[in-house]
């Protein structure tokens, strides 16, 4: 048996909730539902984004840093 790569633990096109909110100019973090549970990412937005808002991971930076974008309401 092998190990899953590196794409099959993406975060990409997952959902999440924002924890701190995500500043214009700065990061922010979400919980994103990952590998059946949740984690915890540094999330960087175009636009500013709410706490409790629902967000969907566009791309990432780093292992830990996001970008997402904010969920129609």
């Amino acid at each position: 048996m092998h190990r899953a790569d590196e794409s099959a633990r993406s975060p990409v096109g997952a959902t999440g909730r924002v924890t701190v909110p995500i500043p214009p100019d700065g990061p922010g973090e979400v919980l994103v539902a990952v590998r059946g549970g949740s984690e915890a990412y540094t999330a960087w937005s175009a636009t500013s984004i709410d706490r409790d808002a629902r967000v969907v991971v566009v791309d990432t930076v780093s292992a830990r840093g996001v970008i997402v974008e904010r969920l129609p309401s």
